[in-house]
Protein backbone atom coordinates (compact mmCIF):
# COMPACT_ATOMS: atom_id res chain seq x y z
CA UNK A 1 0.00 0.00 0.00
CA UNK A 2 1.32 3.36 -0.68
CA UNK A 3 0.09 6.41 1.95
CA UNK A 4 0.53 9.80 1.31
CA UNK A 5 0.84 11.93 4.45
CA UNK A 6 0.06 15.88 4.98
CA UNK A 7 3.79 16.56 5.90
CA UNK A 8 3.41 20.13 6.34
CA UNK A 9 3.68 20.49 10.37
CA UNK A 10 6.59 18.17 10.65
CA UNK A 11 8.43 21.15 10.79
CA UNK A 12 10.86 21.89 13.49
CA UNK A 13 10.29 25.78 13.80
CA UNK A 14 8.70 24.97 16.54
CA UNK A 15 7.06 21.66 16.22
CA UNK A 16 3.90 21.47 18.47
CA UNK A 17 0.80 19.45 19.19
CA UNK A 18 -0.59 18.65 15.60
CA UNK A 19 3.18 17.63 14.58
CA UNK A 20 4.38 15.63 17.36
CA UNK A 21 0.93 13.83 17.37
CA UNK A 22 1.83 13.22 13.72
CA UNK A 23 5.32 12.44 14.16
CA UNK A 24 4.59 9.77 16.83
CA UNK A 25 1.87 7.73 15.06
CA UNK A 26 4.13 7.94 11.56
CA UNK A 27 7.02 6.82 13.12
CA UNK A 28 5.50 3.62 14.75
CA UNK A 29 3.34 3.08 11.65
CA UNK A 30 6.36 2.81 9.09
CA UNK A 31 8.41 0.19 11.61
CA UNK A 32 5.36 -1.84 12.09
CA UNK A 33 5.04 -1.76 7.90
CA UNK A 34 8.22 -1.77 6.01
CA UNK A 35 5.91 -3.75 3.04
CA UNK A 36 4.03 0.27 2.42
CA UNK A 37 5.34 3.17 0.98
CA UNK A 38 4.74 6.33 2.62
CA UNK A 39 4.94 9.73 1.42
CA UNK A 40 5.65 13.13 3.12
CA UNK A 41 3.98 16.14 1.37
CA UNK A 42 5.91 19.01 2.47
CA UNK A 43 4.78 22.61 1.40
CA UNK A 44 8.22 23.82 2.50
CA UNK A 45 11.67 22.70 2.59
CA UNK A 46 12.16 20.67 5.71
CA UNK A 47 15.69 21.11 7.41
CA UNK A 48 15.84 17.60 9.21
CA UNK A 49 13.61 14.75 8.17
CA UNK A 50 11.43 13.65 11.36
CA UNK A 51 11.21 10.48 9.85
CA UNK A 52 13.71 8.44 7.85
CA UNK A 53 13.67 4.33 6.10
CA UNK A 54 14.46 2.92 3.60
CA UNK A 55 10.32 2.87 2.90
CA UNK A 56 9.72 6.72 3.40
CA UNK A 57 9.64 9.03 0.46
CA UNK A 58 9.68 13.11 1.28
CA UNK A 59 8.58 15.20 -1.63
CA UNK A 60 8.54 19.07 -1.62
CA UNK A 61 5.00 20.45 -2.83
CA UNK A 62 5.12 24.51 -2.97
CA UNK A 63 4.13 26.44 -2.05
CA UNK A 64 3.51 27.49 1.97
CA UNK A 65 -0.20 26.72 2.43
CA UNK A 66 -0.53 29.59 5.34
CA UNK A 67 -3.93 30.97 4.92
CA UNK A 68 -7.09 30.30 3.20
CA UNK A 69 -5.77 30.89 -0.49
CA UNK A 70 -3.39 28.94 -0.17
CA UNK A 71 -4.92 26.12 1.75
CA UNK A 72 -7.93 25.59 -0.89
CA UNK A 73 -4.70 26.06 -3.95
CA UNK A 74 -2.24 23.83 -1.88
CA UNK A 75 -5.18 21.06 -1.02
CA UNK A 76 -7.11 21.17 -4.11
CA UNK A 77 -4.38 21.51 -6.86
CA UNK A 78 -0.36 21.09 -6.11
CA UNK A 79 -0.67 18.01 -3.33
CA UNK A 80 -3.88 16.95 -5.09
CA UNK A 81 -1.21 16.13 -8.53
CA UNK A 82 1.63 15.00 -6.32
CA UNK A 83 -0.13 12.64 -4.97
CA UNK A 84 -2.64 11.05 -8.39
CA UNK A 85 1.59 11.58 -9.60
CA UNK A 86 2.44 9.35 -7.24
CA UNK A 87 -0.38 7.04 -7.44
CA UNK A 88 -1.34 6.85 -3.96
CA UNK A 89 -3.62 4.24 -2.31
CA UNK A 90 -4.65 6.46 0.42
CA UNK A 91 -4.53 10.09 1.94
CA UNK A 92 -3.56 10.97 5.51
CA UNK A 93 -4.82 14.62 6.40
CA UNK A 94 -3.96 14.78 10.06
CA UNK A 95 -4.55 18.30 10.60
CA UNK A 96 -8.39 19.29 10.21
CA UNK A 97 -8.54 19.91 6.16
CA UNK A 98 -8.11 17.69 2.72
CA UNK A 99 -8.99 17.71 -0.76
CA UNK A 100 -12.37 18.26 -1.86
CA UNK A 101 -11.23 17.76 -5.06
CA UNK A 102 -8.59 14.65 -5.00
CA UNK A 103 -10.23 11.13 -6.21
CA UNK A 104 -7.55 9.23 -3.66
CA UNK A 105 -9.43 8.06 -0.40
CA UNK A 106 -8.21 10.28 2.35
CA UNK A 107 -8.45 9.62 6.36
CA UNK A 108 -9.52 13.10 7.98
CA UNK A 109 -8.13 14.01 11.59
CA UNK A 110 -9.73 16.91 13.50
CA UNK A 111 -8.29 17.41 16.76
CA UNK A 112 -11.57 19.91 18.25
CA UNK A 113 -13.96 22.68 17.44
CA UNK A 114 -12.28 25.10 19.07
CA UNK A 115 -12.66 27.45 16.53
CA UNK A 116 -16.48 27.35 16.54
CA UNK A 117 -16.84 27.73 20.39
CA UNK A 118 -14.13 30.45 20.67
CA UNK A 119 -14.14 32.05 17.22
CA UNK A 120 -12.41 35.36 18.60
CA UNK A 121 -9.10 33.97 18.64
CA UNK A 122 -8.36 33.48 15.19
CA UNK A 123 -9.15 36.13 12.68
CA UNK A 124 -11.91 36.32 10.53
CA UNK A 125 -10.43 34.83 7.29
CA UNK A 126 -9.56 31.74 9.29
CA UNK A 127 -12.95 31.92 10.91
CA UNK A 128 -14.39 31.91 7.75
CA UNK A 129 -12.55 29.40 5.92
CA UNK A 130 -12.76 26.82 8.77
CA UNK A 131 -16.74 27.46 8.95
CA UNK A 132 -17.42 27.11 5.11
CA UNK A 133 -15.28 24.04 4.16
CA UNK A 134 -15.09 21.67 7.56
CA UNK A 135 -18.71 20.59 6.62
CA UNK A 136 -17.01 19.51 3.12
CA UNK A 137 -14.58 17.97 4.46
CA UNK A 138 -15.95 15.73 6.94
CA UNK A 139 -18.51 14.61 3.87
CA UNK A 140 -15.48 13.99 1.58
CA UNK A 141 -13.73 11.57 3.88
CA UNK A 142 -13.87 8.14 3.55
CA UNK A 143 -12.82 8.01 7.68
CA UNK A 144 -12.50 10.62 10.49
CA UNK A 145 -10.32 10.52 13.69
CA UNK A 146 -10.63 12.91 16.62
CA UNK A 147 -8.48 12.41 19.66
CA UNK A 148 -11.34 12.61 22.51
CA UNK A 149 -14.90 11.08 23.17
CA UNK A 150 -15.60 14.92 24.31
CA UNK A 151 -14.53 15.73 20.05
CA UNK A 152 -16.36 13.04 18.49
CA UNK A 153 -19.23 14.04 20.59
CA UNK A 154 -19.14 17.73 19.45
CA UNK A 155 -18.50 16.79 15.54
CA UNK A 156 -21.55 14.40 15.68
CA UNK A 157 -23.78 17.50 17.24
CA UNK A 158 -22.59 19.76 15.33
CA UNK A 159 -22.28 18.39 11.71
CA UNK A 160 -24.36 14.94 12.11
CA UNK A 161 -21.84 12.86 11.10
CA UNK A 162 -22.11 9.21 11.25
CA UNK A 163 -20.43 8.12 14.29
CA UNK A 164 -19.34 5.40 12.67
CA UNK A 165 -17.45 7.14 10.62
CA UNK A 166 -15.53 8.53 13.52
CA UNK A 167 -13.07 6.51 15.72
CA UNK A 168 -11.31 8.46 18.49
CA UNK A 169 -7.45 8.02 19.04
CA UNK A 170 -5.60 9.97 21.86
CA UNK A 171 -2.55 10.91 21.88
CA UNK A 172 -0.10 9.86 24.98
CA UNK A 173 3.30 10.54 25.95
CA UNK A 174 6.50 10.88 24.59
CA UNK A 175 9.97 9.41 25.22
CA UNK A 176 11.75 11.24 27.59
CA UNK A 177 9.29 12.72 29.60
CA UNK A 178 9.71 10.80 33.60
CA UNK A 179 10.44 11.44 37.12
CA UNK A 180 14.23 12.66 37.50
CA UNK A 181 16.07 11.89 40.99
CA UNK A 182 16.36 15.46 43.74
CA UNK A 183 19.53 16.23 42.53
CA UNK A 184 18.81 16.69 39.37
CA UNK A 185 15.37 18.31 39.74
CA UNK A 186 17.38 20.89 41.90
CA UNK A 187 19.82 21.78 39.03
CA UNK A 188 16.93 22.66 36.62
CA UNK A 189 15.23 24.86 39.57
CA UNK A 190 18.62 26.82 39.73
CA UNK A 191 19.04 26.93 35.90
CA UNK A 192 15.10 28.30 35.59
CA UNK A 193 13.99 29.23 38.89
CA UNK A 194 16.66 30.96 41.41
CA UNK A 195 16.71 27.61 42.97
CA UNK A 196 13.01 27.98 44.20
CA UNK A 197 10.38 25.33 43.51
CA UNK A 198 7.47 26.47 40.71
CA UNK A 199 3.89 25.93 39.49
CA UNK A 200 4.55 25.34 35.68
CA UNK A 201 2.43 25.87 32.68
CA UNK A 202 2.88 24.93 29.23
CA UNK A 203 1.33 25.59 25.82
CA UNK A 204 1.42 29.13 23.64
CA UNK A 205 0.81 32.48 24.95
CA UNK A 206 -2.65 33.28 23.57
CA UNK A 207 -5.88 33.72 25.31
CA UNK A 208 -7.56 30.51 24.56
CA UNK A 209 -5.13 29.31 27.48
CA UNK A 210 -6.50 31.69 29.86
CA UNK A 211 -2.71 32.94 31.22
CA UNK A 212 -4.03 35.86 32.51
CA UNK A 213 -6.89 34.01 35.11
CA UNK A 214 -3.88 31.94 35.92
CA UNK A 215 -2.03 35.48 36.91
CA UNK A 216 -4.58 36.49 38.94
CA UNK A 217 -4.83 33.08 40.67
CA UNK A 218 -0.71 33.01 41.48
CA UNK A 219 -1.46 36.24 43.08
CA UNK A 220 -4.15 34.98 44.84
CA UNK A 221 -1.81 32.26 46.20
CA UNK A 222 0.95 34.49 46.87
CA UNK A 223 -1.00 36.77 49.24
CA UNK A 224 -2.78 33.79 51.04
CA UNK A 225 0.47 32.13 51.39
CA UNK A 226 3.74 34.41 51.22
CA UNK A 227 5.93 32.02 49.82
CA UNK A 228 8.98 32.16 47.58
CA UNK A 229 7.16 29.84 44.44
CA UNK A 230 7.37 31.11 41.39
CA UNK A 231 5.39 30.71 38.29
CA UNK A 232 7.24 29.02 34.88
CA UNK A 233 5.36 29.92 31.41
CA UNK A 234 6.93 27.41 28.62
CA UNK A 235 5.59 28.36 25.69
CA UNK A 236 5.76 30.24 22.41
CA UNK A 237 4.49 34.19 21.64
CA UNK A 238 1.48 32.57 19.88
CA UNK A 239 -0.96 35.74 19.02
CA UNK A 240 -3.34 37.90 21.06
CA UNK A 241 -0.20 38.28 23.18
CA UNK A 242 0.29 42.27 23.51
CA UNK A 243 -2.39 42.60 26.33
CA UNK A 244 -0.86 39.76 28.38
CA UNK A 245 2.50 41.10 28.43
CA UNK A 246 1.84 44.81 29.01
CA UNK A 247 -0.32 43.37 32.10
CA UNK A 248 2.73 41.67 33.37
CA UNK A 249 5.43 45.04 33.51
CA UNK A 250 2.47 46.47 36.16
CA UNK A 251 1.93 42.75 37.69
CA UNK A 252 2.75 42.95 41.49
CA UNK A 253 4.54 39.47 41.65
CA UNK A 254 6.27 40.17 38.20
CA UNK A 255 9.72 39.07 39.63
CA UNK A 256 8.31 35.61 40.39
CA UNK A 257 7.02 34.92 36.85
CA UNK A 258 9.32 33.70 34.45
CA UNK A 259 8.58 33.67 30.46
CA UNK A 260 10.50 30.71 29.15
CA UNK A 261 9.48 30.80 25.56
CA UNK A 262 9.44 27.46 23.58
CA UNK A 263 11.48 24.89 24.95
CA UNK A 264 13.27 22.43 22.63
CA UNK A 265 11.82 18.75 23.68
CA UNK A 266 14.56 17.76 26.50
CA UNK A 267 14.80 21.22 27.87
CA UNK A 268 10.59 20.65 28.18
CA UNK A 269 11.33 17.42 29.87
CA UNK A 270 13.56 18.41 32.37
CA UNK A 271 11.44 21.35 33.20
CA UNK A 272 8.15 19.87 33.51
CA UNK A 273 9.60 16.75 35.82
CA UNK A 274 11.17 19.22 37.98
CA UNK A 275 7.95 21.79 38.50
CA UNK A 276 5.89 21.52 41.77
CA UNK A 277 2.72 21.33 39.87
CA UNK A 278 1.73 21.57 36.74
CA UNK A 279 -1.49 24.13 36.33
CA UNK A 280 -3.16 24.25 33.01
CA UNK A 281 -6.53 26.35 33.01
CA UNK A 282 -7.32 26.18 29.58
CA UNK A 283 -10.24 27.41 28.09
CA UNK A 284 -10.83 24.52 25.83
CA UNK A 285 -8.77 21.94 24.60
CA UNK A 286 -9.35 18.84 22.21
CA UNK A 287 -6.88 16.63 23.86
CA UNK A 288 -4.40 18.60 26.18
CA UNK A 289 -1.31 16.48 26.23
CA UNK A 290 1.10 18.64 28.27
CA UNK A 291 -1.74 17.35 31.58
CA UNK A 292 -0.25 13.47 30.63
CA UNK A 293 3.47 14.52 30.03
CA UNK A 294 3.54 16.35 33.47
CA UNK A 295 1.77 12.85 35.26
CA UNK A 296 4.39 10.60 33.54
CA UNK A 297 6.65 13.29 35.29
CA UNK A 298 5.37 12.49 38.22
CA UNK A 299 4.30 16.02 38.64
CA UNK A 300 0.95 16.40 40.23
CA UNK A 301 -1.69 18.62 37.87
CA UNK A 302 -4.73 21.31 38.53
CA UNK A 303 -6.63 21.77 35.01
CA UNK A 304 -9.96 22.88 33.49
CA UNK A 305 -13.15 21.12 33.87
CA UNK A 306 -14.22 21.82 30.24
CA UNK A 307 -14.09 20.30 26.80
CA UNK A 308 -11.97 17.04 26.89
CA UNK A 309 -9.66 17.90 30.10
CA UNK A 310 -11.37 15.61 32.56
CA UNK A 311 -11.33 13.09 29.98
CA UNK A 312 -7.98 12.72 29.38
CA UNK A 313 -7.16 13.54 33.11
CA UNK A 314 -9.54 10.98 34.83
CA UNK A 315 -9.38 11.24 38.41
CA UNK A 316 -5.75 11.87 38.78
CA UNK A 317 -5.88 15.82 38.76
CA UNK A 318 -7.68 18.53 40.77
CA UNK A 319 -10.60 19.88 38.28
CA UNK A 320 -11.31 23.40 38.43
CA UNK A 321 -13.43 26.31 36.84
CA UNK A 322 -10.98 28.08 34.38
CA UNK A 323 -13.39 31.29 34.98
CA UNK A 324 -12.29 30.92 38.53
CA UNK A 325 -9.08 32.48 39.84
CA UNK A 326 -10.15 31.62 43.64
CA UNK A 327 -10.43 28.08 42.82
CA UNK A 328 -7.52 27.58 41.02
CA UNK A 329 -5.72 29.54 43.81
CA UNK A 330 -7.57 27.42 46.17
CA UNK A 331 -6.21 24.11 44.64
CA UNK A 332 -2.63 25.21 44.22
CA UNK A 333 -2.50 26.08 47.74
CA UNK A 334 -4.10 22.49 48.95
CA UNK A 335 -0.78 20.75 47.63
CA UNK A 336 1.49 22.88 48.84
CA UNK A 337 0.39 22.78 52.22
CA UNK A 338 -0.80 18.92 52.32
CA UNK A 339 1.72 17.11 50.87
CA UNK A 340 0.03 13.68 51.40
CA UNK A 341 -2.84 15.24 48.46
CA UNK A 342 0.26 16.20 46.44
CA UNK A 343 1.41 12.57 46.74
CA UNK A 344 -1.64 10.98 46.56
CA UNK A 345 -2.13 12.66 42.94
CA UNK A 346 0.99 12.17 42.18
CA UNK A 347 1.07 8.34 42.05
CA UNK A 348 -2.85 8.63 40.40
CA UNK A 349 -1.04 10.57 37.87
CA UNK A 350 1.35 8.04 36.78
CA UNK A 351 -1.23 5.24 36.72
CA UNK A 352 -3.12 7.35 34.63
CA UNK A 353 -0.49 8.38 32.05
CA UNK A 354 0.42 4.49 32.05
CA UNK A 355 -3.23 4.06 30.04
CA UNK A 356 -2.77 5.67 26.99
CA UNK A 357 -0.43 4.22 24.08
CA UNK A 358 0.98 6.05 21.14
CA UNK A 359 1.53 2.35 19.63
CA UNK A 360 -2.30 2.00 20.32
CA UNK A 361 -3.28 4.73 18.25
CA UNK A 362 -0.91 4.06 15.07
CA UNK A 363 -2.18 0.39 15.01
CA UNK A 364 -5.99 1.76 15.21
CA UNK A 365 -4.80 4.66 12.16
CA UNK A 366 -3.36 2.34 10.12
CA UNK A 367 -6.84 0.06 10.28
CA UNK A 368 -8.72 3.15 9.15
CA UNK A 369 -5.92 4.24 6.37
CA UNK A 370 -6.41 0.18 5.23
CA UNK A 371 -9.98 0.47 5.35
CA UNK A 372 -10.37 3.76 3.05
CA UNK A 373 -7.59 2.46 0.54
CA UNK A 374 -10.37 -0.55 0.34
CA UNK A 375 -13.17 1.43 -0.01
CA UNK A 376 -12.61 2.64 -3.68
Amino acid sequence: MRIAINAIFLQNNPMEGYGHYTAEVLSRMVALHPEDEFLLLYDRAWQIPFITAPNVHSVLVPPAARHPLSFKYWYDIKATRAVKKWKADVWFQPYGFCSVTSSVPQVLMIHDLAFLHHPEYISWHQRAYYRWFTPAFLRKAKQVITVSEFSKADIIKTYRTDETKIQVNGGAVRKGFQPMEWEEKQAVKDGYADGREYFLFIGGIHPRKNLLNLLKAFSHFKKWQHSNMKLLVAGRKAWQYDDLLEKIKTYKYREDVVLLDYLPEEQLQRVTAAAYALVYPSWFEGFGLPILEAMQCGVPVICSNTSSMPEVAGDAALLVDPADPDAIAKEMLSLYRNEGIRNAFITKGLERAGQFSWDTSAVAIYESLRKAALSV
